[in-house]
């Protein structure tokens, strides 16, 4: 039977088969099942410790009685805590009734000695074993058990999964035997999936051990099936994603070599720790755009289930979740849902880069196209968990005021601004590393040009792997962007003067301000497009290290010089303006100023894209006359 099984596991995946050839040995899975089981022994034995025997405290959490002895502890606590107050008001008053005097401290006395004869019987005395609420403590015990094993579970899979599929590839990639599974005439999908159902395959042996233990403790602790098993469907889906984020991350950055592994699952390990004390947090908010990347973490709702896991009485924050001012929090349907979507969306996305790069480790991760989806995607995403309903955005109807609604939707846009902005901004800098291409592939698509072969420019430009990429970046620009001038354009709070500008550009900002600060961060993004793609078109083989090292310093040293000079925005704005923080400039500059900086800031652009459009028609020339010659 056994081996029909194996045979029938090598005709379905024969990758999969040789990832469990090679692991599954006598000897490491006696030791990942001696692990499993002497952990759960262990955590069993733990909480036994606290076991309530015959020496338990009679005021105990789990002693019937204790409730009746702390009362009369607490009353009596309070009655002399009031008659000496008593007291020293009495003391205070000039000619005080000493025979009353006398009365309070001689019952001040009484009910110090009966605190102290009720405390000495306290800690004399235990509680009656048939007083003992021994359900309720295996109830929690158990609970303890499931909880610990839920923590367990997310570490174990998420961490050394992740570690042990990035290192397998790295092996595989020194040995040089990645290059022969290229060469083998399965899919991508095949030979992937192989990799990520066998590599961790013991760290699967030593959780589903535990699987009985965690489903019986659950249900001991009175806790619903359908609220274990929506753990599992979570916990499996984020296995997915970090599993194929994890082979991605070991074909493209196979630069980092041995540190490769510790790098991807260090990273998992730093992100599980961040959001776990997050959501330990009852002050947690979830009412801002990057919630979103929140959300990939399994510890929020994993305390939206188990609210015992941090303790968190009033409830996880994770309930007053909306998207789009829905509010998908309100049940564990719809939470759930929306975490395995996500979840299953992103390794999607993730499993096409995969396609891509596996055959041709030097191709682009994404192409074109799906970049445009990319940024289309996060701006749903964020936007989304922008606009949500809190009670304090809409406020009482004011002078020049006219919609109290959209005044709230003002101020959730105002307070994620720097954060949409920031977040766009990065993954808009990450494209430009992504989809421009080197000189050999400029140089092969120019020729091609160069020789008529290609005859629709444009499509080539917005679609091609080969053609430059900033047409295609001023495309993610524009998508990135046009939430943003929709909002302006209806947002009524900018049509007057403010006392509060909800951008952070300042008082007295107007509407038109605004969209020439977002036409100057359009522009300077285009112009970093451009200079990384000069940069990869010279012929030195560090082109890389020279469109990242140039990039880096014409962002972030004019800023620097202006600190280090003490030129502030307030003194000489229009220096800002040429700066890669151009709206610091905005709000003490005027309209002409700000119009004529991007009017040269164009110019600029212009000329760039000029040098560029030649060095790249030298190219396809030069390599037309390589071919012919």
């Amino acid at each position: 039977m056994m081996l029909n099984l194996i045979d029938k596991i090598g005709d379905w995946n024969p990758q999969l088969l040789r990832e469990l050839k090679g692991r599954l040995k006598i000897l490491p899975v006696a030791i990942a099942l001696i692990i499993s089981l002497l952990g759960q022994l262990v955590l069993f034995l733990f909480q036994l410790k606290d076991f309530p025997g015959e020496n338990y405290s009679i005021v105990g959490q789990y002693c019937r009685l204790s409730k009746s002895y702390l009362q009369q502890q607490e009353t009596l606590y309070r009655q002399s805590s009031t008659l000496n107050t008593a007291i020293s008001s009495l003391k205070r008053n000039k000619g005080f009734d000493k025979a009353s005097l006398l009365d309070l401290q001689t019952e001040l006395k009484s009910t110090n000695a009966k605190l102290q004869a009720l405390s000495k019987y306290i800690s004399d005395n235990f509680c009656p074993t048939d007083q003992l609420n021994m359900q309720s403590w295996w109830r929690e015990h158990w609970e303890y058990i499931f909880l610990s094993l839920s923590v367990i579970f997310i570490f174990t899979l998420l961490v050394a999964g992740t570690y042990l599929l990035i290192n397998n590839l790295a092996t595989e990639e020194r040995r040089g035997t990645l290059n022969f599974i290229r060469l083998s005439p399965q899919s991508e999908v095949n030979l992937l999936t192989g990799k990520l159902l066998g590599v961790p395959i013991l760290v699967y042996l030593v959780t589903l051990v535990a699987v009985p233990l965690h489903l019986y403790a659950g249900r001991s602790a009175n806790i619903a099936l359908s609220y274990i098993f929506s753990f599992y469907a979570v916990l499996a889906a984020s296995c997915i994603f970090f599993y194929s984020a994890a082979l991605l991350f070991g074909l493209v950055c196979r630069w980092f070599n041995s540190f490769q592994p510790w790098l991807g699952s260090g990273s998992i390990l730093v992100f599980l720790i961040m959001t776990m004390m997050m959501a330990s947090s009852s002050g947690g908010n979830f009412n801002n755009s990057t919630t979103w990347f929140r959300l990939f973490s399994p510890f929020d709702i994993t305390n939206y289930l188990f609210p015992n896991l941090y303790h968190i009485y009033n409830g996880s924050p994770l309930k007053q979740l909306q998207f789009f001012y829905l509010p998908i929090g309100t049940n564990i349907t719809s939470i759930v849902g929306f975490h395995v979507f996500n979840y299953g969306l992103c390794t999607f996305g993730i499993w096409q880069a995969l396609k891509r790069c596996f055959r041709n480790p030097n191709t682009a991760v994404i192409s074109k196209l799906q970049s445009y989806l990319v940024v289309a995607g996060l701006q749903v995403m964020m936007w989304g968990f922008t606009l949500q309903y809190v009670k304090n955005y809409c406020l009482p109807n004011l002078v020049n005021q006219p919609s109290t609604c959209l005044y709230g939707v003002n101020s959730q846009i105002g307070e994620n601004f720097i954060l949409l902005a920031f977040c766009n901004s990065v993954l808009l800098l990450g494209l430009i590393a992504i989809l421009s291409p080197h000189r050999q592939a400029v140089q092969d698509w120019a020729r091609y040009r160069h020789q008529g072969i290609w005859k629709n420019l444009l499509k080539d430009l917005i679609f091609g792997e080969k053609s430059i990429a900033l047409v295609a970046m001023a495309i993610n620009l524009a998508i990135a962007i046009i939430p943003l001038i929709v909002w302006i354009a209806v947002a009524p709070i900018l049509n007057v003067h403010q006392s509060r500008n909800l951008l952070g550009l300042g008082n007295n900002v107007h509407r038109i301000h605004v969209v020439f600060a977002l036409a100057l961060f359009i522009t300077l993004m285009m112009i970093y497009a451009t200079i990384a793609q000069l940069m990869l078109m010279m012929k030195t083989s560090k082109r890389s290290l020279w469109a990242i090292g140039t990039v880096t310093a014409v962002m972030f040293l004019p800023p620097m010089i202006l600190q280090f000079l003490t030129i502030y925005p307030s003194k000489n704005a229009t220096l800002w303006l040429f700066s890669s923080f151009p709206w610091a400039g905005v709000e003490y500059a005027s309209t002409t100023t700000i119009f004529l900086a991007l009017l040269t800031e164009f110019s600029i652009l212009a000329l760039l894209n000029f040098q560029l459009t030649k060095r790249v028609k030298l190219a396809g020339e030069s390599a037309t006359k390589a071919l012919l010659g």
